[in-house]
């Protein structure tokens, strides 16, 4: 068997440009990769029963970690339904160049685009009592696996699905998938109505153009929709409250953990509570990306387990959630262990796990706890903690204080983000630099001493009240993923813009007019060079003025009717090799 066969289906050829509904099951693949059934057979343990739609194509080390991040280990003890999130790294060999200019991934917020190297498996596990089981247990996973980040849809999804799939199997499943494959593909900024199993789920996909912290989704304008849409006002976000509350006094140290990049392990009760508390831990620099990699729940069965428990070498920057106890042996050298337990209460707040030192994390029975030496440089935002624990008391709904403390995060991150953000459009050349017959300018490089030095009059502290070493948080940071990844997509987005000025400033030029005492050879030159401009624009979907294009695909083919016929021929054939390579 070919292990990528599946990877150059049309249906995932279509996926970049939005789903074309020519092909089958292309919309349905702009939403989930495929959906699994995982079973336990006594004979082989945990066993993908099926995948759906049948066409799609898992490698057999995609299909065994699938198995394995799809079952609560024993030391859950998870009887009933269990809802949890996994993250895997896609076999090497698949073909993701197809997503990398992806027009979602264009006007997505960098924090919601389509992942290109990792998919995330979303699992409703249910384990009952059965006496006509030989174990005495029904135990099955159904699983959504998919390249978006919307934790909150796929498990609201799950909800009305799962529940009906246990009872009628295959038949439903399939049902289901046909209807997924009528949605029409996520578009940022648009509100969406997705009918599945007499429910109707209307979400608004956010764009990278919404204000951070915007208002919540309201309900769209009266359609005469049977049944009435049900909103979810929101496709991604967690209950931020609920996953942090054992650890508020905390937030800050947390907060720089994962600005800084650091290797941080979670262990949890449950692969539930691990993988809401990665996922709420990342999210928490939003809307910095994340950069590094994370795996919500992770087992000693995961194809990374020895490249992320080697002692050899230092820890690697990642965030695990983990949930057997055999972990805390092997990840005694890692720098930062959040150990979790059951949410205890004093008096009428929740109990505040307290930092510990690593010496201490040494036996089974580990207290929850922070489990590092680390130092933050910021302090404590006490008004917020304050706020929280008062909203405890006056028994205040999760989601308001969830709201409350994404409000927090969030202006956290944009003082932090802001100066860095100001200092590196100083960086961009001038517009009236940008001419039509050169090259356009460089970008100046990014240097720290520089950004440092503004600091002073354009710091985070008009902003922020926090005090502490801002200096110190940004020299580490300078040295993490996240900044590297910040760095590359401004610096992107920056070079893209240039070329769409450089584009632009060559369209209201007097081509024609230079032509005039031109020769061949330099008309030739310069169709060349227009022609490669206007492919790499179509290519990477550059954002310019309306007409531009359409004007200089216009001027070329009128340069092209001055040639000798010759040469004519030669540049429709160079074209139509160039149209066929790209």
């Amino acid at each position: 068997m070919n292990s990528f066969d599946g990877s150059g289906s049309p249906r995932h050829d279509q996926v970049a440009g939005g789903g074309d509904s020519r092909y089958p099951w292309s919309r349905f693949a702009s939403w989930l990769e495929c959906v699994c059934v995982v079973t336990f057979d006594l004979e082989l343990g945990q066993a993908i029963e099926l995948v759906y739609p049948p066409d799609v194509k898992l490698t057999e080390k995609e299909k065994t970690s699938i198995c394995y991040l799809s079952f609560p280990d024993s030391y859950s003890g998870c009887l009933g339904d269990t809802q949890f999130s996994f993250r895997l790294r896609q076999s090497v060999g698949r073909r993701a160049s197809r997503f990398r200019d992806d027009a979602y991934n264009r006007d997505a917020p960098v924090t919601l685009q389509r992942e290109v190297s990792h998919f995330f498996g979303y699992v409703y596990f249910r384990q009952v009592k059965d006496v006509s089981v030989k174990r005495g247990y029904f135990q099955k996973s159904l699983v959504l696996v998919s390249r978006l980040p919307y934790t909150h849809l796929f498990h609201s999804l799950l909800q009305i699905i799962a529940p009906e799939f246990f009872e009628k199997l295959e038949p439903c499943l399939e049902a289901v998938c046909n209807e997924i494959d009528q949605w029409p593909s996520p578009v940022p900024g648009l509100t969406l109505n997705l009918p599945v199993m007499g429910v109707v789920l209307q979400v608004r996909i956010p764009s990278k153009s919404d204000k951070p912290g915007g208002s919540p989704v309201k309900q769209a304008a009266k359609e005469n929709l049977l049944p009435a849409p049900t909103l979810l006002p929101t496709i991604h976000e967690l209950d931020l409250f609920k996953c942090f509350q054992s650890a508020l006094i905390h937030l800050q140290m947390l907060w720089e953990l994962m600005l800084l990049g650091e290797p941080v392990v979670v262990m949890a009760l449950s692969p539930t509570i691990s993988s809401e508390t990665v996922l709420a831990l990342v999210s928490s620099i939003s809307p910095l990306k994340f950069c590094c990699d994370f795996r919500p729940y992770f087992t000693i069965h995961d194809s990374e387990f020895r490249e992320y428990t080697t002692r050899t070498q230092a820890p690697p920057n990642v965030v695990l959630g983990v949930t057997n106890p055999f972990f805390i042996k092997t990840f005694q050298s890692w720098p930062h262990i959040v150990r979790l337990g059951e949410i205890r209460m004093a008096g009428d707040l929740p109990k505040q796990v307290k930092v510990k030192k690593l010496s201490k994390l040494k036996t089974l029975d580990t207290k929850p706890g922070i489990y590092t030496a680390y130092k933050t440089f910021l302090h404590k935002d006490k008004i917020l903690i304050k706020r929280l624990l008062k909203g405890i008391q006056r028994k205040r709904p999760s989601e308001v204080q969830s709201a409350i403390l994404r409000r927090h995060l969030l202006e956290l991150t944009q003082s932090f983000i802001i100066p860095l953000e100001r200092y590196m459009a100083g960086l961009m050349p001038l517009q009236r630099s940008v001419t039509p017959w050169k090259t356009p300018p460089q970008i100046r490089p990014f240097s720290q001493d520089e950004f440092m030095s503004t600091l002073d009059h354009t710091g985070p502290q008009l902003t922020s009240v926090l005090k502490g070493d801002w200096i110190g948080l940004y020299r580490k940071f300078f040295r993490s993923p996240n900044f590297d990844g910040w760095y590359r997509q401004r610096h992107k987005e920056m070079t893209q813009k240039l070329e769409s000025l450089h584009l632009e400033v060559i369209c209201d030029a007097d081509l024609l007019g230079w032509t005039k005492d031109k020769s061949e050879v330099e008309i030739v030159d310069l169709i060349l060079k227009l022609r490669e401009k206007l492919i790499k624009a179509r290519r990477q979907q550059l954002q310019v003025k309306d007409g531009v294009l359409h004007k200089l695909h216009t001027f070329i083919n009128t340069m092209i009717t001055t040639l000798s016929e010759d040469l004519q021929s030669v540049l429709h054939t160079q074209r139509e090799h160039t149209l066929n390579t790209h």
